[in-house]
């Protein structure tokens, strides 16, 4: 009797080699592709721009003495002591990202224009640290080229404001706004979402933010999530209302945005304060919405059904008052309807 051996699992095991080298092989490439990718990446943000990439800027050749170094992850310089070249790595918080940086309101200025000129000077003097940071007004008050921004008006409500009351002098301009990288976000009707992205962001930065949160106070940082549990669809707010428009006081119609930010037990909590036609919204957030249309008695198709829906914003009077005589015809008909069923 010739005895038959079943072959079957050695190809199964063959098979299975196969395919993970086949596996293995594909993994090793997609390392190795990655780590490559990663050290190209490492290595274009390291290296300085090229020659013409900001040079349409008036002051970019002259600030790249201060990029050279702030504006990467790495730096070099010789070390006068061993006479050899050293490089180290740059403080995260002291990066500028140059392509930010040309794209703020203040790209054509010089460092020095609001850093001292002793910055100049490699290795910077320790004392500099001290240097007193301009703020707005130092700049911009009483300049008729930006006059139409209303400084005056909004450092008025600043110093008004819970952050200046609580904090003082600690809390400046640039808490909120930092020079190398903030600019004017207008609103059109095209970017309202990005606008409320983009404001919103300026508030985390420190209540979303322990680090940041606690340069200015020991107290542990709120959840805003739970601190805000009471708000019906939370999410959708977040995404569509800015954190300023139910934490700030409006003075005066001259300003872009209210700076007077209010302590949390006075903010807006009555939902009727901008689901209505009489919406506090309507007189911030959506007040540049250039084909918005307005009457007295409410809105015709307000625009700003567009971007986010808002209860009563495109409620009409006339179309109130019908439907109240139409209920009450019903009404009255049902009445004698059941009057002529008791004859």
């Amino acid at each position: 009797m010739v005895k038959k051996y079943n072959n079957r699992p050695a190809w199964i095991v063959l098979i299975l080699v196969i395919c993970s080298a086949i596996v293995y092989s594909l993994s090793y490439s997609a390392n190795s592709k990655s780590v490559r990718t990663d050290t190209t990446t490492a290595q274009k943000e390291n290296t300085p721009p090229k020659n013409n990439q900001f040079s349409n800027h008036k002051n970019a050749g002259e600030n790249e003495n201060c990029f050279k170094c702030h504006g990467q992850s790495k730096y070099s310089y010789e070390n006068s002591e061993s006479k050899k070249t050293a490089t180290k790595k740059m403080f995260v918080e002291l990066i500028i990202d140059r392509s930010v940086f040309y794209e703020s309101n203040h790209r054509e200025f010089k460092c020095i224009d609001c850093h001292s000129e002793d910055y100049n000077t490699f290795p910077h003097q320790g004392n500099l640290r001290m240097e007193a940071k301009p703020n707005c007004l130092d700049c911009h008050g009483g300049d008729e080229k930006y006059a139409k921004f209303h400084f005056e008006n909004i450092e008025k409500e600043f110093q008004e404001s819970v952050h200046s009351e609580k904090h003082s002098q600690d809390f400046t301009c640039w808490m909120c706004h930092n020079p190398h990288t903030y600019k004017i976000n207008a609103r059109p009707n095209e970017n309202i979402k990005q606008t409320i992205a983009y404001d919103n962001a300026i508030c985390l930065n420190c209540h979303g933010n322990l680090s940041n949160y606690q340069l200015l106070t020991d107290k542990a940082n709120p959840n805003l999530l739970t601190k805000h549990d009471w708000i019906p669809n939370q999410k959708l707010h977040f995404l569509s209302v800015r954190c300023v428009e139910c934490h700030t006081k409006k003075i005066n119609d001259s300003t872009l945005v209210a700076h007077k930010i209010l302590p949390k037990k006075e903010a807006v909590r009555n939902c009727d304060q901008c689901h209505s036609s009489n919406s506090v919204l309507m007189a911030a957030l959506y007040k540049y919405k250039i084909k918005e249309v307005r009457s007295a008695k409410g809105f015709f198709k307000g625009v700003i059904t567009n971007d986010s829906y808002v209860i009563g914003a495109n409620r009409n009077y006339y179309l109130n008052v019908l439907s109240l005589v139409i209920a009450g015809f019903v009404i009255l008909v049902i009445i004698i309807h059941a009057f002529l069923r008791t004859l």
